[in-house]
Protein backbone atom coordinates (compact mmCIF):
# COMPACT_ATOMS: atom_id res chain seq x y z
CA UNK A 1 0.00 0.00 0.00
CA UNK A 2 1.46 3.34 -0.99
CA UNK A 3 1.85 6.41 1.14
CA UNK A 4 -1.25 8.49 1.79
CA UNK A 5 0.66 11.71 1.16
CA UNK A 6 3.86 11.87 -0.88
CA UNK A 7 5.75 15.11 -0.31
CA UNK A 8 8.17 14.24 -3.10
CA UNK A 9 5.27 14.28 -5.57
CA UNK A 10 4.67 17.92 -4.62
CA UNK A 11 8.23 18.99 -5.37
CA UNK A 12 8.54 16.88 -8.53
CA UNK A 13 5.30 18.36 -9.87
CA UNK A 14 6.41 21.98 -9.49
CA UNK A 15 9.00 21.98 -12.33
CA UNK A 16 6.54 20.28 -14.69
CA UNK A 17 3.86 22.83 -13.83
CA UNK A 18 6.30 25.71 -14.29
CA UNK A 19 6.93 24.54 -17.87
CA UNK A 20 3.58 26.08 -18.85
CA UNK A 21 3.78 29.11 -16.55
CA UNK A 22 4.63 31.32 -19.58
CA UNK A 23 1.24 30.41 -21.07
CA UNK A 24 -0.58 31.59 -17.93
CA UNK A 25 1.52 34.78 -17.82
CA UNK A 26 0.93 35.40 -21.52
CA UNK A 27 -2.84 35.17 -21.06
CA UNK A 28 -2.65 37.45 -18.02
CA UNK A 29 -0.44 40.11 -19.60
CA UNK A 30 -2.17 40.34 -23.00
CA UNK A 31 -5.68 40.25 -21.51
CA UNK A 32 -4.78 42.94 -18.97
CA UNK A 33 -3.17 45.29 -21.51
CA UNK A 34 -5.94 44.94 -24.11
CA UNK A 35 -8.56 45.10 -21.36
CA UNK A 36 -7.12 48.34 -19.97
CA UNK A 37 -7.14 49.99 -23.39
CA UNK A 38 -10.81 49.14 -23.88
CA UNK A 39 -11.58 50.01 -20.24
CA UNK A 40 -10.17 53.52 -20.74
CA UNK A 41 -12.18 53.88 -23.96
CA UNK A 42 -15.38 52.67 -22.25
CA UNK A 43 -14.81 55.01 -19.29
CA UNK A 44 -14.35 58.06 -21.55
CA UNK A 45 -17.43 57.16 -23.61
CA UNK A 46 -19.53 56.96 -20.44
CA UNK A 47 -18.05 60.13 -18.92
CA UNK A 48 -18.64 62.08 -22.13
CA UNK A 49 -22.07 60.49 -22.49
CA UNK A 50 -21.52 59.77 -26.20
CA UNK A 51 -24.96 59.08 -27.72
CA UNK A 52 -25.73 55.42 -28.54
CA UNK A 53 -22.19 54.27 -27.67
CA UNK A 54 -22.68 55.18 -24.01
CA UNK A 55 -25.87 53.10 -23.82
CA UNK A 56 -24.25 50.18 -25.64
CA UNK A 57 -21.25 50.23 -23.31
CA UNK A 58 -23.54 50.36 -20.26
CA UNK A 59 -25.46 47.29 -21.46
CA UNK A 60 -22.21 45.46 -22.28
CA UNK A 61 -20.72 46.15 -18.83
CA UNK A 62 -23.95 45.08 -17.13
CA UNK A 63 -23.98 41.83 -19.15
CA UNK A 64 -20.35 40.99 -18.35
CA UNK A 65 -20.75 41.79 -14.66
CA UNK A 66 -23.95 39.74 -14.50
CA UNK A 67 -22.66 36.52 -16.03
CA UNK A 68 -19.97 34.03 -14.92
CA UNK A 69 -16.73 34.21 -16.84
CA UNK A 70 -16.88 30.50 -17.64
CA UNK A 71 -20.20 31.10 -19.40
CA UNK A 72 -18.61 33.99 -21.31
CA UNK A 73 -15.81 31.62 -22.29
CA UNK A 74 -18.32 29.10 -23.62
CA UNK A 75 -20.14 31.84 -25.53
CA UNK A 76 -16.90 33.00 -27.16
CA UNK A 77 -15.78 29.45 -27.87
CA UNK A 78 -19.01 28.69 -29.72
CA UNK A 79 -19.85 32.19 -30.92
CA UNK A 80 -16.72 33.03 -32.93
CA UNK A 81 -17.05 29.90 -35.18
CA UNK A 82 -20.73 30.77 -35.74
CA UNK A 83 -19.73 34.32 -36.69
CA UNK A 84 -17.12 33.07 -39.16
CA UNK A 85 -19.66 30.63 -40.62
CA UNK A 86 -22.14 33.48 -41.06
CA UNK A 87 -19.49 35.63 -42.79
CA UNK A 88 -18.60 32.75 -45.11
CA UNK A 89 -22.25 32.29 -46.07
CA UNK A 90 -22.99 35.98 -46.54
CA UNK A 91 -19.84 37.13 -48.32
CA UNK A 92 -18.62 33.94 -49.99
CA UNK A 93 -15.36 33.89 -48.02
CA UNK A 94 -13.54 30.72 -47.03
CA UNK A 95 -12.39 31.23 -43.47
CA UNK A 96 -11.38 27.94 -41.87
CA UNK A 97 -13.37 27.70 -38.65
CA UNK A 98 -11.24 24.83 -37.37
CA UNK A 99 -8.07 26.87 -37.81
CA UNK A 100 -9.04 29.41 -35.14
CA UNK A 101 -6.43 29.03 -32.35
CA UNK A 102 -7.82 28.14 -28.93
CA UNK A 103 -5.78 30.93 -27.38
CA UNK A 104 -7.84 33.50 -29.33
CA UNK A 105 -11.06 32.45 -27.56
CA UNK A 106 -9.36 32.80 -24.19
CA UNK A 107 -7.78 36.19 -24.90
CA UNK A 108 -11.00 37.67 -26.30
CA UNK A 109 -13.00 36.49 -23.30
CA UNK A 110 -10.57 37.61 -20.63
CA UNK A 111 -9.74 40.92 -22.31
CA UNK A 112 -13.37 42.01 -22.58
CA UNK A 113 -14.11 40.75 -19.06
CA UNK A 114 -11.27 42.88 -17.73
CA UNK A 115 -12.40 45.83 -19.83
CA UNK A 116 -15.89 45.70 -18.36
CA UNK A 117 -14.74 45.47 -14.74
CA UNK A 118 -11.80 47.87 -14.99
CA UNK A 119 -13.77 50.53 -16.85
CA UNK A 120 -15.67 51.25 -13.62
CA UNK A 121 -12.39 51.52 -11.70
CA UNK A 122 -10.86 53.79 -14.32
CA UNK A 123 -13.99 55.94 -14.55
CA UNK A 124 -13.96 56.50 -10.79
CA UNK A 125 -10.23 57.30 -10.89
CA UNK A 126 -10.65 59.77 -13.75
CA UNK A 127 -13.50 61.50 -11.95
CA UNK A 128 -11.36 61.86 -8.82
CA UNK A 129 -8.99 64.29 -10.59
CA UNK A 130 -9.45 67.89 -9.47
CA UNK A 131 -11.53 69.74 -12.06
CA UNK A 132 -9.60 72.92 -11.35
CA UNK A 133 -6.43 71.31 -12.69
CA UNK A 134 -8.26 70.19 -15.83
CA UNK A 135 -9.67 73.68 -16.40
CA UNK A 136 -6.23 75.19 -15.82
CA UNK A 137 -4.69 72.87 -18.41
CA UNK A 138 -7.45 73.65 -20.90
CA UNK A 139 -6.96 77.38 -20.30
CA UNK A 140 -3.34 76.90 -21.44
CA UNK A 141 -4.65 75.75 -24.81
CA UNK A 142 -4.27 72.01 -24.37
CA UNK A 143 -6.60 69.73 -26.30
CA UNK A 144 -8.61 67.12 -24.38
CA UNK A 145 -6.19 64.38 -25.46
CA UNK A 146 -3.25 66.43 -24.16
CA UNK A 147 -5.04 67.08 -20.86
CA UNK A 148 -5.87 63.40 -20.65
CA UNK A 149 -2.25 62.34 -21.27
CA UNK A 150 -0.47 64.98 -19.18
CA UNK A 151 -2.87 65.67 -16.30
CA UNK A 152 -5.76 63.26 -15.91
CA UNK A 153 -4.14 59.86 -16.54
CA UNK A 154 -1.02 60.43 -14.35
CA UNK A 155 -3.13 61.52 -11.37
CA UNK A 156 -5.84 58.91 -11.91
CA UNK A 157 -3.17 56.21 -12.13
CA UNK A 158 -2.28 56.73 -8.46
CA UNK A 159 -5.89 56.13 -7.45
CA UNK A 160 -6.38 53.22 -9.83
CA UNK A 161 -3.25 51.17 -9.07
CA UNK A 162 -4.59 49.29 -5.96
CA UNK A 163 -7.90 48.13 -7.50
CA UNK A 164 -6.23 47.37 -10.84
CA UNK A 165 -3.65 45.35 -8.94
CA UNK A 166 -6.41 43.29 -7.36
CA UNK A 167 -7.90 42.80 -10.81
CA UNK A 168 -4.53 41.59 -12.12
CA UNK A 169 -4.25 39.04 -9.32
CA UNK A 170 -7.81 37.88 -9.98
CA UNK A 171 -7.02 37.59 -13.68
CA UNK A 172 -3.95 35.44 -13.04
CA UNK A 173 -6.01 33.04 -10.94
CA UNK A 174 -8.83 33.17 -13.48
CA UNK A 175 -6.54 31.84 -16.22
CA UNK A 176 -7.09 28.43 -14.63
CA UNK A 177 -10.36 28.36 -16.62
CA UNK A 178 -8.55 28.56 -19.97
CA UNK A 179 -8.45 24.78 -20.19
CA UNK A 180 -12.18 24.94 -21.02
CA UNK A 181 -11.16 26.22 -24.46
CA UNK A 182 -8.42 23.63 -24.82
CA UNK A 183 -5.46 25.80 -23.78
CA UNK A 184 -2.85 23.93 -21.74
CA UNK A 185 -2.00 26.31 -18.91
CA UNK A 186 -0.94 25.41 -15.38
CA UNK A 187 -4.26 23.97 -14.17
CA UNK A 188 -4.67 21.88 -17.31
CA UNK A 189 -1.08 20.71 -16.92
CA UNK A 190 -1.88 19.80 -13.31
CA UNK A 191 -4.81 17.69 -14.44
CA UNK A 192 -2.57 15.87 -16.93
CA UNK A 193 0.13 15.22 -14.32
CA UNK A 194 -2.39 14.11 -11.69
CA UNK A 195 -4.05 11.79 -14.18
CA UNK A 196 -0.78 10.03 -14.89
CA UNK A 197 0.54 9.83 -11.31
CA UNK A 198 -2.78 9.53 -9.41
CA UNK A 199 -1.33 12.01 -6.90
CA UNK A 200 -4.15 14.51 -7.25
CA UNK A 201 -3.80 16.21 -3.86
CA UNK A 202 -0.03 16.59 -4.17
CA UNK A 203 -0.22 18.02 -7.70
CA UNK A 204 -2.96 20.50 -6.82
CA UNK A 205 -1.03 21.50 -3.70
CA UNK A 206 1.99 22.23 -5.89
CA UNK A 207 -0.30 24.23 -8.19
CA UNK A 208 -1.65 26.21 -5.25
CA UNK A 209 1.88 27.00 -4.05
CA UNK A 210 2.84 28.37 -7.49
CA UNK A 211 -0.25 30.60 -7.68
CA UNK A 212 0.41 31.78 -4.11
CA UNK A 213 4.01 32.71 -4.84
CA UNK A 214 3.02 34.49 -8.06
CA UNK A 215 0.41 36.48 -6.13
CA UNK A 216 3.00 37.54 -3.54
CA UNK A 217 5.36 38.68 -6.30
CA UNK A 218 2.62 40.75 -7.95
CA UNK A 219 1.68 42.29 -4.59
CA UNK A 220 5.28 43.36 -3.97
CA UNK A 221 5.48 44.83 -7.48
CA UNK A 222 2.27 46.79 -6.91
CA UNK A 223 3.54 48.17 -3.62
CA UNK A 224 6.63 49.42 -5.41
CA UNK A 225 4.49 51.03 -8.13
CA UNK A 226 2.26 52.68 -5.51
CA UNK A 227 5.30 54.27 -3.88
CA UNK A 228 6.82 55.14 -7.25
CA UNK A 229 3.75 57.00 -8.53
CA UNK A 230 2.44 58.39 -5.25
CA UNK A 231 2.09 62.16 -5.16
CA UNK A 232 3.84 63.66 -2.10
CA UNK A 233 1.67 65.58 0.37
CA UNK A 234 2.59 69.29 -0.04
CA UNK A 235 2.20 69.92 3.70
CA UNK A 236 4.43 66.97 4.60
CA UNK A 237 6.89 67.98 1.91
CA UNK A 238 7.08 71.44 3.45
CA UNK A 239 7.68 70.02 6.93
CA UNK A 240 10.42 67.75 5.57
CA UNK A 241 12.35 70.69 4.21
CA UNK A 242 10.63 71.41 0.91
CA UNK A 243 9.87 74.74 -0.78
CA UNK A 244 8.13 77.13 1.58
CA UNK A 245 9.95 76.12 4.76
CA UNK A 246 13.38 76.45 3.17
CA UNK A 247 12.38 79.68 1.50
CA UNK A 248 11.40 81.03 4.91
CA UNK A 249 14.73 80.14 6.44
CA UNK A 250 16.61 81.69 3.54
CA UNK A 251 14.51 84.79 4.00
CA UNK A 252 15.50 85.03 7.67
Amino acid sequence: MGEIFDINAVFTSIPRLLEVLPVSLQITAISMIVGLVFALLFAIIRMKKVPVLSQLVTVFISFIRGTPIIVQLYLTYNGIPLLLKFINQQYGTDYNINAVPAMLFVLVTFAFNEAAYNSETIRAALQSVNKGQIEAAESLGMTYLQVLRRVIVPEALVVAIPPLGNALIGLLKGTSLAFVAGVIEMTAQGKIIAGSTFRFFEVYLALAIIYWVMTIIIEQLLRYLEKRFSIPDPVQQTINGGGWFNWGRRGI
